[in-house]
């Protein structure tokens, strides 16, 4: 089979939208008895792939998948694509000064000019306020490359996100940064998971068969996306692999993490599955239950480890940070390629949550120059030996090929390495505990290992644990992340004196 470039996919399946736009709009019943040749759009892997999950042909798995990839456009280019196509999108949702019954007029022409008579009030529906400048219907239909509100560019980012040939659409483009932005130093790939958190903060955690007072609020989380938060705060240019679902929670994650400024290009946007949420239960002392909510399809995938922009990513590297929330092989995959290169970027590995059997990875173990976790993290990645001291599974760990072991709990650090153990816990705490607590920490000591060009000494670490001390605010995790000069600050707060 030969390959079609991609940029000519992308011309290929506009044209077919753009002709498809006529008339009705986008149909199966259309698609069965039109002219047009809609090879391109019925070969989508994604299409193909509803039709099996479905049972439905694959003519009638093209208007819900392109329903579906359009909420990925930036909310003007939606617009215009849902007139365009008579998509339908808006259809259930109606709002003051919306007339859907001429949106989704059977003639393209009354569509358009539905558009631009309510295009204040659709914008207002996708929260955009003010809205952009309103087109006529004649720059709604002229390609130019200096005018946004045309169908044919709206059609193209369509098309571009149809063309994906892993057959679900990535995330975006890189967040622009501003010309105030500062720069970035150093660049940093996070694994791991990003989830919605549902936090529940209750006056104590309820007995059996009781209840307990608390108040609710949802935020973007998950040990990926937090560390990958902590990190982008100090600086660092940051790129998150991970899975979202193709709903309004993986949207809402999405807009969280490109505006703390880390980057979309490696996030997998999964269509018709649900984002994964976290149940987490905080106490007023800063101790939590948590519940995670998984959905299998919301994962990465072997063939996720191969694509070459995420090659490019790790061989751009100066560090990667790696958790235990995708599956195992995954895990085994990143720890082989990243062990292969050369050079190699140092790897920090949280061990969180536990893996069922983590012999399997005892292979990598060597390619591990930083392990982050807390006593119990740590603990379980030997299950075959007998309760022993934070200091005696550290030990053991060293002996299998980490580099270094950071005992994070508290917010103390135990350090254990060929040539330091060190103790750090000179930091007063207010609470028992916190959620983002270790978060901080690998954000921090990713940014001492992007920072420096010689071997981290105590004063990095020590740098590193501060950074646990202002996750203490009961707040969302994510939000709790400290920048340089929070850290700084307590340093010198609590510097030891002579």
């Amino acid at each position: 089979m030969t390959m079609v470039p991609q940029d000519a996919r992308v011309a290929a399946i506009r044209s077919i939208l753009a002709r498809l736009s006529k008339y009705a709009g986008l149909n199966s019943e259309r698609l069965r008895h039109t002219e047009i040749d809609a090879a391109p759009l019925l070969e989508l892997l994604s299409v193909r792939r509803y039709a099996r999950r479905t049972g439905v042909t694959v003519e009638a798995s093209i208007l819900p998948v392109v329903r579906e990839v359009a909420q990925w456009l930036p909310p003007t280019d939606r617009l215009i694509v849902d007139a365009a196509l008579s998509l339908g999108l808006f259809r259930d949702r109606p709002g003051v000064g919306i007339d859907v019954e001429r949106l989704y007029a059977d003639n393209l022409g009354e569509r358009r000019e539905a558009l631009t008579e309510q295009w204040a009030a659709l914008h207002a529906l996708l929260d955009v306020d003010p809205a952009p400048e309103a087109p006529t219907v004649k720059r709604l239909r002229t390609f130019s490359e200096h005018n946004a509100a045309s169908e044919h560019n709206a059609l193209t980012a369509l098309a571009g996100l149809l063309a994906t040939d892993s057959g679900y659409p990535m995330a975006g483009p890189v967040p622009a940064q501003t010309a105030t932005a500062p720069a970035r130093r150093g660049v940093v790939t996070v694994f791991g998971d990003a989830v919605i958190d549902h936090l529940y903060r209750v006056d104590s955690f309820p007995a059996a068969d009781d209840a307990a007072s608390g108040t609710f609020a949802g935020h973007p989380g998950g040990k990926g996306l937090n560390r990958a938060v902590a990190a982008a705060r100090l600086g660092i240019d940051v790129h998150l692999v991970c899975a979202v679902g193709g709903d309004e929670y993986g949207r809402r994650i999405l807009e969280f993490i490109g505006n703390e400024g880390v980057q979309l290009d490696l996030v997998k946007v999964v269509p018709f599955a649900p984002s994964l949420v976290t149940a987490v239960v905080i106490a007023p002392n800063g101790e939590s239950r948590i519940i995670g909510c998984r959905d299998s399809r919301v994962q990465l995938q072997d063939e996720d480890l191969h694509r070459p922009e995420l090659r490019a990513a790790l061989e751009a590297s100066d560090a990667v940070i790696l958790s235990f929330e995708q599956p195992p092989r995954v895990i085994e995959q990143v720890l082989s390629m990243v062990s292969q290169m050369r050079p190699k970027p140092p790897i920090i590995v949280c061990p969180t949550p536990s893996m069922s059997v983590p012999q399997s990875l005892y292979q990598y173990l060597g390619a591990v120059d930083y392990l982050v976790g807390a006593a119990a993290d740590l603990d379980a990645l030997l299950p075959d030996v007998a309760a022993e001291s934070a200091d005696v599974i550290a030990r053991l760990l060293r002996g299998l090929g980490v580099g270094t072991v950071c005992t994070v709990e508290n917010f103390r650090c135990v350090v254990a390495s060929d040539t330091a153990h060190t103790v750090i816990d000179h930091f007063p705490q207010v609470l028992k505990a916190s959620v983002g607590a270790a978060a901080a920490f690998t954000g921090a000591l990713a940014y001492r290992l992007v920072s420096t060009e010689s071997p981290l000494t105590i004063a990095d670490f020590v740098w590193s644990t501060a950074a646990m001390i202002p996750t203490q605010k009961l707040s969302p995790v994510a939000m709790s992340m400290p920048t340089v000069t929070e850290i700084d600050r307590i340093v010198r707060l609590y510097e030891p004196t002579a």
